[in-house]
């Protein structure tokens, strides 16, 4: 039984939901705990780093200020509570290849702060490159506003809309994904400068979907970095993976477990934490 989803997109990133959407879409899915995890951005709506909310509102601004006047509580009526927690995925440049971070229970620091900026300014100048070579690759126009949550789904998306004779896939595979024509690189922090960031300003860091990356081996290798946390050992590949590899690493580095599902619309559930596995990260987002 699946009660945590800790891995969510909404439409700050590259995902189809609002945050009310996601709510809605974790209560259906009878989700206990679900964090906003959008790329290179802390959601501005979240405005604590553990939200405790019914089933009806999130609360932002002044509105539940008594149920927000803390990370975590529980109150006296868990079953009709949801606990979002502001999170964040951040991309960062391994050496060998770029891994992607999951910070839980994000805190706001100068540092991060800035450098939330720099990659929000180098996404939209990134976005406005990639629309160009598509352009003039297809002699198309496509129909994208490109600001600093653009990413390269965006593009995709505009491009299945489009008059080109691609589909969302095909546009990845032959056109905007790595090495393909219309690809451009990203200007990424270093991996230690974007685990000291999170670690500043999160009060869980953790690897994600290792299995994602070519070196899954090297990639999990990472977790020795005594700023790393976690690792998300739940996660919706598809495909068979060694799980014996991330019980190593756990076992090896004294890790917490993470998972979810990279929710990009609105099926939360996918994958997660069950109670049990849920538990220790949730005591360790508790602390004040």
């Amino acid at each position: 039984m699946i009660v945590a989803d800790l891995h969510v997109h909404t439409t700050v990133s590259d995902g189809t939901m609002t945050l009310s959407d996601a709510r809605d879409a974790a209560r259906a899915a009878d989700l206990d705990a679900v964090a906003i995890t959008d790329h290179d951005a802390v959601h501005p709506a979240l405005d604590v780093p553990v939200t405790q909310v019914d089933s009806g509102d999130v609360p932002t601004g002044e509105e539940g200020v008594e149920k927000r006047n803390r990370y975590w509580d529980r109150g006296t009526d868990g079953d009709d509570e949801l606990t979002v927690i502001r999170g964040i995925e951040l991309r960062a440049d391994a050496g060998f290849e770029a891994i992607d971070l999951l910070g839980y229970a994000v805190r706001e620091t100068p540092a991060l702060g800035r450098e939330l900026d720099r990659l929000g300014r180098n996404r939209a100048e990134r976005g406005r490159r990639i629309v160009e070579r598509v352009e003039d690759c297809l002699g198309v126009e496509l129909d994208l506003v490109i600001d600093e949550g653009v990413g390269r789904p965006h593009v995709a998306r505009a491009i299945a809309d489009s008059d080109a004779d691609y589909g969302y896939r095909e546009a990845f595979e032959q056109l905007i994904g790595d090495e393909r024509p219309c690809y451009v690189p990203r200007e990424l922090p270093a991996f230690d400068d974007g685990v000291s960031l999170l670690a500043d300003a999160c009060e869980v860091v953790s690897l994600a979907h290792p299995f994602r990356y070519r070196d899954t081996e090297r990639a999990l290798g990472l977790c020795a970095d005594r700023d790393v946390d976690a690792v998300e050992r739940q996660y919706p590949y598809g495909r068979p993976v060694n799980e014996a590899l991330v019980e190593r690493a756990i076992d090896e580095h004294a890790l917490l477990e993470t998972g979810g599902s990279d929710a990009h619309d609105d099926e939360l559930g996918r994958a997660g934490l069950s109670p049990t596995e849920y538990e220790p990260l949730a005591k360790r987002l508790s602390r004040p």
